[in-house]
């Protein structure tokens, strides 16, 4: 996509700084398969020691990861509790199903953050002819309820209530190093109770590629094994964790600028009639708003603003998605409420 627009579509859209470029071109590589590669190994001690487990792997996206953890999580037949809008359910082409032979009891909650109390009542009890409950999934941020934080205090109670029924937690941690900025606390301190967490590099710490899935050693053993029977296996892939080393140092310093660009954006929505926003639920980089009331649908939206020279995606013929992220300016947010104005009929601000 041209560098023209201004792309809010995603934070998955940055490009590699100069720094990741100059790390690639001279990573020392090895074959990764056999644990040759001295990056990744080093990337993965990196990864390990910043959320303070036993043990970390280097994936192509977060999808797998999410995977990997379902598979090694689940047994065949097992049911998964999620937020009804959660990314494991919604947008990873029914892996869970295909691959780990699981369902999903779905939980709907209205800011997308889970309290014990909700998913109590879904966990199974032991009837034979029951799908039983295998794993419970949480996502932090969440991304289709507009980049919600969940509290620390939800997480330990419901971990803790699972594990004493037996039950893994995984997290779906994406954007946790932007639910760490926006909560004021480490990412080890805030996901210590889940038994893995899968988070993001080339999301908001911008890296070109890759994610990682983090846990104790027997469980990264295990996902190791599943990475392979995925496709998984990168051999010289240090060019690519030669980035992600500069992303996991570097990307979460710079997170609150993006979670103020958002803000910014919220408050000028806001402002625009026909567009409908709650400001306070916009916690860090993503921006969901309700273009109905404009007497447009959000694709035909969509398409003006492109025009505009700004590109955005849509969640439904309601709601539209903005994301802000490391190649988007303030001024180029600026720039953006400017053309919503004007497809929206309203007059641009001063």
């Amino acid at each position: 996509m041209s560098t023209a627009f201004i792309d809010l579509r995603s934070d998955t859209v940055t490009l590699p700084t100069d720094a990741m470029r100059r790390a690639m071109a001279t990573a020392e590589v090895g074959d990764d398969v056999y644990g040759e590669d001295p990056t990744i190994n080093r990337l993965e001690q990196s990864a390990a020691e910043v959320f303070e487990r036993e043990a970390a792997i280097f994936l192509p996206s977060g999808t797998m990861g999410n995977q990997i953890a379902i598979k090694v999580h689940t047994k065949p037949g097992q049911e998964i509790v999620c937020e009804e809008r959660g990314h494991i359910f919604n947008y990873e082409m029914a892996m869970l199903a295909w691959f780990s032979g699981c369902m999903v009891r779905p939980i709907a909650s209205p800011k997308g953050i889970l309290t014990w109390s909700m998913i109590e009542p879904k966990i199974a009890g032991p009837t034979y002819y029951l799908a039983q409950t295998g794993l419970i999934s949480m996502e932090n941020t969440h991304n289709m309820a507009g980049g919600t934080v969940t509290p620390v205090e939800n997480v330990v109670e419901i971990c803790r209530e699972a594990h004493k029924r037996k039950l893994p937690v995984h997290l779906d941690g994406a954007r946790i190093f932007n639910a760490a900025v926006a909560l004021g606390r480490p990412v080890a301190e805030i996901t210590r109770e889940f038994d893995s967490v899968m988070f993001c590099l080339s999301k908001g710490l911008g890296a070109p590629v890759g994610s990682m899935l983090v846990g104790s050693k027997e469980f990264i053993a295990a996902a190791r094994a599943t990475r392979k029977a995925l496709g998984g296996g990168m051999r010289q892939a240090g060019i690519l964790a030669a980035a992600g080393l500069i992303a996991l140092e570097e990307g979460p310093k710079r997170l609150h600028e993006d979670h103020a660009n958002a803000k910014l954006l919220a408050e000028g929505l806001a402002q625009i009639p026909g567009i409908k926003i709650d400001v306070a639920t916009v916690e860090t980089n993503i921006v969901i708003f309700d273009v109905s009331s404009t007497g447009k649908t959000s694709n035909e939206i969509i398409a003006e603003l492109k025009q505009r020279g700004v590109i955005c995606g849509s969640v439904n013929p309601k709601l539209i998605r903005f994301v802000t992220h490391m190649n988007v300016s303030r001024e180029q947010c600026k720039q953006a409420l400017a053309a919503l104005e004007t497809v929206c009929g309203a007059k641009a601000h001063a």
